[in-house]
Order: C-alpha cells, then structure tokens, then sequence
C-alpha cells in the first residue's frame, strides 16, 4: 500500500475554495513558537491567504518556528502583526470569526461560517481579551464530548478552518 501523500493527492481531488471566499488563520499572543509553526503549515495545507500572529513583538526564535512549519515557512504568507495592524485588517473586506468559549459562541457545526473570514484563536493560556471578542461577528466553539475540555489551538484552528472550508465547499 502507498502511503504517500503527494503521490495520493495526484489523483484525489481536493474542491478548490470559491472565488468569493477567503480565509486568513490567525492567532493572539502565542507562547509556544511550535504552535506557531503548526498553524502557518495549516493555513499552508487549507489554502489560506495568509497566517497571522498579533503579538506587539515578535520573540520567538525562528528555528523553531521553521522546523515546525517545515516547508510552508517559505511557502506560506505569515507575518507578526499589532494590534493596530490586526484591526486595520478587519476593515478589508473580511469578518472576524473568534474560536472562544464565551458567552454567546455556538457550535462550529451548526454555525454558518462567513465566506470571508479571519479566524482568530486565542493564546495558550489567557485566550482573546474581551475587546477583541467585542468585534467578531461570530463567536464559535467546538464540542468536545469526552473528558478533556481543551484543545491544543493549532488543533482547534485545524478543526475549526476545515470546518469553514467544508462549508464554502459543500454542495
């Protein structure tokens, strides 16, 4: 049996996102740069436009990023943004999607996701700050029915991106 992935996807086809969609991944004040890695190699396999980490400064070695990311480091549109700069990004034609457990998120599943998107995860530890939240046009979470409550972020966005591409792709 050949397990190989390139060599699958030659003749898998994969339904390619509309035109009039488009996902930016992003993530608030991450900690860990292997988390950083995970989620630029995802927006990398989805498609995604560009990954983008808000943290007022970049401190995270870039090995470590890159060894993660592997070779959507390169290949990927990925940059550390402000703030500022993040907000800016939300006036560009895009609504924010927050991946939070907060009052008022529904379930990923049963949530029409919006076409243009910027789907925002929170930190490892302290999640999005109220006022960030305060801007989504949508709050989402993933179920999670077996004893764990948490999901690694880099997991949560991978669920939670192909969720919304399922969606811009479903027939």
């Amino acid at each position: 049996m050949n397990t190989n992935s390139v060599q699958f996807f030659k003749t898998e086809e994969s339904k390619p996102i509309p035109e009039d969609s488009d996902i930016i991944v992003a993530a608030w004040n991450l900690a860990n740069p292997e988390n950083i890695g995970k989620i630029i190699r995802l927006a990398h396999n989805l498609g995604a436009s560009k990954a983008l980490f808000i943290k007022d400064k970049e401190a995270h070695r870039e090995s470590k990023i890159k060894k993660t990311a592997g070779f959507s480091f390169n290949q990927m549109a990925w940059e550390f943004i402000s703030e500022e700069e993040f907000r800016q990004t939300l006036n560009s034609g895009y609504e924010l999607a927050v991946l939070e457990t907060c009052d008022g998120s529904t379930n990923i599943f049963t949530t029409k996701l919006p076409k243009r998107i910027v789907l925002l995860a929170g930190s490892e530890s302290h999640g999005i700050p109220e006022n960030i939240i305060d801007l989504s046009t949508c709050k989402v979470y993933i179920p999670m029915p077996g004893g764990c409550k948490s999901l690694n972020i880099s997991n949560a966005l991978s669920v939670a991106a192909f969720e919304w591409y399922r969606q811009q792709t479903a027939e």
